[in-house]
């Protein structure tokens, strides 16, 4: 496993033991996080292709997703939601984002793929799998996380 690729584990296990530290009282993790993501984005952003796909039996406990994205919507409080920016060809819809759901998506996939690495140490699987979530669902989220906490930052809202 190269340099680049042991740097994206670091971040990842980083990542999630920030998450899983979160607190209410404790605005402190919000700043580290906002720091944390773009580093993030770039080591994921940056994996050579890996062959094959994402793991065809992983299947997500969606009660414990939940519960996890409950506890953290509650940490955030007023700070979980945003409005998304957008064209809509349709009509002038405003959407909604939220900070908690970003944060659960991609923390659920980051973990799975750190608890793998525990149990049978297959980094190549690992890459793959973060590699294909990261195109096919939680980039979206990075990007949304990494731009409201941004906003958050520019109105002196983090702290």
């Amino acid at each position: 496993m190269g340099k680049t690729h042991k740097a994206l584990f670091d971040v990842a296990q980083e990542y999630c033991s920030l998450i899983e530290s979160a607190r209410p009282d404790d605005d402190g993790w919000l700043e580290d996080l906002a720091r944390l993501l773009p580093r993030l984005h770039a080591l994921v952003a940056a994996l050579e292709p890996v062959p094959d796909g994402r793991d065809p039996d992983a299947e997500p406990d969606l009660d414990s997703r939940f519960e996890f994205f409950s506890q953290l919507h509650e940490t955030l409080g007023e700070r979980d939601g945003y409005w998304l920016e957008f064209d809509s060809p349709r009509a002038n819809i405003p959407v909604t984002g939220s900070l908690a759901d970003d944060l659960t998506d991609i923390y659920y996939d980051l973990k799975s793929g750190l608890v793998r690495q525990q149990r049978i140490g297959d980094s190549w699987a690992t890459l793959r799998d973060w590699q294909s979530g990261y195109s096919l669902h939680w980039g979206q989220h990075l990007i949304d996380a990494e731009r409201h906490l941004y906003t958050l930052t520019a109105r002196n809202l983090l702290a």
